[in-house]
């Protein structure tokens, strides 16, 4: 094996200006790429601030340029023989950052596609280093085992607070891990001399390396932990093969473990990345005290003499580490799936001629059905040759499947396949999510500001009307059934949970809600005490966001439950009674492509819900002040009623997305309509009140109004073009301010026709 010899004396100047850029480099690019990695966030959160999605690109080409600029100037002027070779090795750890920069145009759910690039580029490198640095991969079991075990005790913070994704997912990881940890083995560098001098050297290294081959988040955590294992290097030294090892399984427990993409401040309260942050941390520390004593065991032990002793350690770490799993973490593999959308989509538009509401619906329910189930027949059929598991859908002609990208690639290529998409799955958490109250336990206005600008109390009391007969279709993170503004209007009540609550995220048999979205949003539609707009109305209800995320397929489940509920543990394909299907559907959520969703993925269903004569009202989104923010299914259909946001002032809210939708190239002009959404006081979690802003809040209230509507003129239930242009005539004329993009007037894309009336809907059904 080639070794480097030190000169015999560094100056002090020189330690001075290495240590300081030594230190600078993990810091400093832990920092920057934090900052990048928020400006992406900035940008997913609101689509007016797309620019900065390429925070992450541009800022990686530019750590390339910066790095080897100062890892150039460092060799090149540097004088001390046992400095140079650390400097080179950074020279070519910051070229790794120019190719390394396709990782950043993955879009989100990419994870084996992005593994694999991180293997070719790996390999690449590492051809390099081997030519360039010249180093030997002489394999020699007993340190190599030794550093397989000092790694499988430091990476147990991933294991107990992170979940493992599909089986290919954690083998191209762990491949991933490997090759990153061979490449930096390579390019790590003993020249120094010195312990501390070695560690901080290759702890330089490692935050370059990690910070390049990171992505989508996954940069922040390897940027992170990686540089404090500088020191274990520098002890396991001269063994390349016993680094590469230790280098390559810390590497791969945080790729492993925890989706980067899950990262995302979208989600929730940031759950998964609070918890990766207290496994890094954990790491972080618990990575300083294996260093160090891997150096003391070295220095003063020895190399063990024989493979028996390394060889058992590294069986009672792997030991340890399937415990820790199996009896504190989360046990299982939990990938994400494809979402496959066949070419010939069923047409229901006969449904339109049929005068009878039961009749529409089971007319729609079944064609959709037999559609789906001729079609889709030689692809089960094939799927269930090769043991693949999915789940066939009907709403939309489609199937999920459980597979990754060589199943993807083989599902693109059917004739029968119009494309495939992604749908994502949240892995688990270790512990779950408490639930949201809010501060108050009483309705302390009634009705609220809310109710009294649209007109509903005055439809209560002029017309006594409250939304009788009409069932709302309730699909979000959930309901609190025990609310006392909700309890007494759950059709399920006096019925029982069968058709009438469906969890496909949880399997929970009864309402329940993990985050409280969902209750407050229903509670607005027909809350009790003066907060909701029909409160005599009744619901159902069905999960489809869990930590605010969700899936086509899981908007899809709901949106089939709405048209035909089924039985706890029922079969939608065969079980479902469009007999109990709901009138009206508030949907306060949008689909964008970090939850796999495509322009057109979730248009079909919205056609034949549409067709079956169910009202969908759909809340436009919160990514104003921009033009063209309206851009996520469902709000941009045509087939579906979209509202904008306004205060209690009347002006448009300056997050309330706008038209016109541009995405799928129509210029359809949307919201159609604009409605109470900032600051609206609604129900909570544990029989809370609180208020909340957003155009969650205000799509409530036009479900609430169409319910009243329904409820007063029953021969508008199913005729969708006259409920529409009754709101859209009887629509208060809008006075406000608006901030940012506003496009016309009545229709505006700002605005839609106006702020909803519900008196004034209410009596001109009436005609009155």
């Amino acid at each position: 094996m080639i070794t480097e010899t030190p000169a015999p004396r560094l100056s002090p100047l020189a330690v001075i200006v290495f240590v300081a850029a030594a230190l600078f480099i993990p810091c400093g690019l832990f920092g920057f790429h934090f900052i990048l990695w928020s400006m992406e966030q900035t940008a997913l959160a609101t689509a007016s601030l797309a620019p900065l999605a390429h925070a992450g690109k541009i800022g990686l080409a530019a750590q390339a340029i910066v790095l080897l600029a100062l890892s150039g100037l460092l060799y090149g002027f540097a004088r001390q023989p046992r400095l140079r070779p650390i400097y080179q090795s950074w020279l070519i750890a910051g070229a790794v950052a120019i190719p390394a920069v396709v990782l950043r145009f993955l879009g989100p759910n990419q994870d084996q596609l992005g593994s694999m690039i991180q293997i070719a580029l790996a390999f690449l490198f590492i051809a390099l280093a081997f030519i360039i640095r010249r180093k030997s991969l002489q394999f020699n079991a007993r340190p190599a085992i030794s550093a397989l075990a000092f790694a499988l005790f430091a990476i147990w913070p991933f294991a107990l607070y992170g979940a493992l994704g599909s089986p290919p997912d954690a083998l191209l990881n762990i491949i991933a891990g490997l090759a990153f940890g061979l490449l930096a083995a390579l390019l790590a560098s003993t020249s120094a001399g010195n312990f501390w001098l070695n560690g901080l050297g290759n702890a330089a290294l490692l935050a370059m390396l990690g910070s390049a081959y990171g992505y989508d988040g996954g940069q922040l955590i390897l940027a992170a932990i990686l540089p404090i294992f500088g020191f274990a290097v520098a002890a396991l030294s001269p063994s390349v093969a016993a680094a590469a090892v230790f280098v390559g399984v810390v590497a791969a427990a945080p790729l492993m473990f925890f989706d980067p993409t899950e990262f995302t401040i979208v989600l929730g309260g940031g759950e998964i990345g609070s918890w990766a942050a207290r496994a890094a941390l954990i790491m972080i520390g618990w990575g300083g005290a294996i260093s160090l004593a891997m150096w003391l065991i070295g220095k003063w032990a020895g190399r063990p003499k024989t493979v028996a002793l390394p060889l058992a350690a590294s069986l009672i770490s792997w030991a340890g580490l399937l415990f820790i799993v199996y009896a504190f973490g989360q046990r299982g593999f939990h990938g994400d799936r494809l979402f496959v959308i066949m070419k010939d989509q069923a047409d229901v538009s006969e449904a339109y001629a049929i005068g009878d509401r039961n009749a529409r619906l089971e007319f729609v329910y079944g064609t959709l059905i037999a559609h789906a189930n001729t079609t889709q027949a030689d692809l089960r059929n094939t799927l269930d040759r090769f043991g693949a598991r999915y789940k066939p859908y009907y709403l939309v002609n489609a199937l999920e499947v459980e597979g990754g990208t060589p199943v993807r690639l083989y599902l693109a290529t059917r004739s029968d396949v119009d494309r495939v998409i992604d749908s994502p799955r949240l892995r688990p958490l270790p512990e779950p999510i408490a639930a949201s109250p809010g501060f108050d336990t009483t309705v302390a206005q009634s009705p609220g500001w809310n109710i009294t600008l649209i007109g509903a109390d005055k439809v209560w009391n002029e017309f006594g009307i409250t939304g009788q007969g009409v069932i709302i279709g309730q699909s979000d993170s959930g309901v609190d059934g025990n609310h006392p503004a909700l309890r007494d209007s759950y059709r399920g009540l006096e019925e029982g949970d069968d058709y009438n609550w469906f969890d496909p995220w949880d399997g929970t048999s009864s309402p329940n809600d993990e985050g409280g979205h969902g209750t407050h949003t229903l509670g607005t539609v027909l809350g009790g005490g003066g907060i909701g707009v029909a409160p005599g109305a009744q619901w159902i209800g069905c999960v489809n966001l869990n930590r605010n995320l969700g899936n086509p397929a899981l908007y899809l489940d709901c949106m089939q439950f709405m048209l035909a509920p089924f039985p706890q543990g029922g079969n939608p394909l065969a079980d479902g009674d469009p007999a109990r299907a709901a009138h009206v559907l508030n949907n306060s959520w949008g689909c964008p492509p970090i939850e796999g969703c495509d322009p057109n993925s979730l248009k079909p269903a919205v056609e034949a819900l549409r067709a079956a004569g169910i009202f969908v009202v759909v809340s436009t989104g919160n990514d104003g002040p921009n033009c063209e923010t309206v851009n996520a299914p469902l709000a941009l259909y045509d087939s579906v009623f979209s509202v904008g946001a306004i205060d209690a002032f009347g002006n448009v809210a300056d997050f309330s997305s706008r038209g016109p939708v541009a995405v799928d190239g129509s210029g359809r002009i949307k919201p159609d309509i604009a409605a109470p959404g900032v600051e609206v006081f609604s129900s909570l979690p544990e029989g809370t009140y609180g208020a909340n802003s957003g155009t969650s809040m205000a799509g409530p209230h036009v479900a609430g109004v169409v319910a009243l509507l329904w409820s007063a003129q029953p021969t508008l239930v199913g005729d969708m073009d006259r409920t529409e242009q009754i709101l859209i005539d009887t629509a208060q004329p809008f006075f406000g301010a608006v901030n940012g993009c506003s496009e016309g007037n009545a229709p505006s894309t700002a605005y839609g026709f106006g702020v909803v009336d519900a008196y004034r809907a209410v009596a001109a059904a009436l005609g009155k």
